[in-house]
């Protein structure tokens, strides 16, 4: 299992070196830092579902999506990352610079990624409830979740975990809920 473990420790440093002699340039910094700061805190995620809340034909989409995030909020950022407590990749990845103006992500775990677990959160519940046109969120979710590895503050095995972990709370929110609902149904017939 260890042998397993320092595999993909080396394949994530790998990828993030990769990244940062082979992608970073003048025109791809700004974009990339711009897309991780709209992911700060879900406040790209949380202003869309708010929008979605203030229309009734989408209150159901944006009220699910507030309750995705929350529940990813809690699954993610509370429980796992102080439970596995990874250190930051710029921190313990030799040669690794991140491209962060501040270091308020040096004091916080690293696994899962809490950007990418609120992005495929996110997405899910806008896909479920908007169809073909709420899976474009995948786009900026993908997006949000790259320009992490990007600007150096998460390996890849964080954002895959990330990703997974926030499409899996998605969809048991929405599996509960759509049982609340059928039962409630039941009970007014």
């Amino acid at each position: 299992m260890i042998v397993v473990f320092e595999f993909i420790s080396s394949a994530d440093a790998g990828i993030l070196l990769f990244i940062q002699e082979h992608l970073r340039n003048a025109v791809l910094d700004p974009v990339m830092c711009f897309f991780s700061l709209i992911g700060n805190a879900g406040i790209f995620w949380i202003l869309t579902a708010l929008l979605l809340i203030i229309t009734s034909r989408y209150r159901r989409t944006g009220f699910l999506m507030l309750l995705c995030l929350a529940m990813g909020f809690v699954v993610c950022n509370l429980t796992l990352k102080n439970t596995i407590q990874r250190i930051r990749p710029f921190i313990a990845v030799e040669g690794l610079e991140h491209l962060m103006g501040n270091l308020a992500d040096a004091d916080s775990w690293s696994f899962p990624s809490g950007h990418t677990c609120s992005s495929f959160a996110a997405a899910y519940a806008l896909t479920r409830g908007l169809g073909k046109k709420g899976a474009l969120f995948y786009v900026p979710a993908a997006m949000i979740s790259f320009s992490r590895l990007y600007i150096g503050v998460h390996y890849p095995s964080d954002v895959l975990a990330g990703a997974a972990t926030g499409t899996v709370v998605a969809i048991f929110v929405h599996g509960v809920f759509n049982r609340l609902i059928l039962e409630r149904n039941k009970r007014h017939r």
